[in-house]
């Protein structure tokens, strides 16, 4: 008997840890493949908070029951003329299209979101088109964090063929870290 409900409770702890621990769902579009790198380092950094369930994705391959489901949204994108890519555009657009995310439940509501790009120059718009992604989070009354730049991680490419530098990697490694840490938290509180 005892030896039965020894195992019935080690049956029961991966998913009782797996239920408690956040969910991070990354998505991104990337033209060049910088983009997706910086993916990786943001994903890098999720994944040292513990238990954390790291998704990464392009934005055209997420579904609507992995974005409602998800505790923390981190969305990244080229600068294209100052302003996010269509493609993750269409992302947010699909919100309330297909994924029926609409006042007045907004049911990405108090989730844990945060933004990084990629750009060819120093500026090149960078910061606009991390507010155009942070703009479509708050509207949707997400908790916008950041780390790195004032509105998230980014990473000058220049002609696209270098690797990032470390001191991009290390920027997106610290935002995926935060926002996996403050999902956590956000997570233990609601319990």
């Amino acid at each position: 008997m005892v030896t039965l409900l020894a195992l019935s409770l080690l049956a029961l702890t991966p998913q009782t840890a797996t239920a408690q621990a956040p969910s991070v769902l990354i998505v991104y579009h990337s033209g060049s493949g910088q983009t997706a790198a910086l993916a990786t380092a943001v994903a890098e950094g999720a994944r040292k908070t513990s238990g954390a369930t790291v998704t990464v994705k392009p934005v055209g391959q997420v579904t609507c029951m992995e974005l409602l489901a998800t505790d923390a949204l981190i969305v990244g994108s080229p600068v294209y003329w100052s302003n996010m890519a269509g493609e993750v555009k269409s992302f947010f657009d699909r919100w309330t299209t297909e994924c029926k995310v609409l006042p007045p439940t907004f049911q990405m509501k108090d989730k844990v979101g945060a933004a990084f790009v990629t750009g060819g120059e120093v500026s090149s718009g960078k910061e606009i088109a991390l507010m155009t992604i942070v703009a479509a989070m708050l509207g949707n009354r997400m908790i916008v964090v950041s780390d790195g730049q004032a509105l998230g991680a980014t990473a000058t490419t220049g002609e696209g063929g270098q690797p990032l530098d470390a001191k991009a990697l290390d920027e997106g490694r610290r935002l995926g870290a935060r926002v996996a840490e403050l999902a956590n938290t956000l997570k233990k509180a609601r319990r």
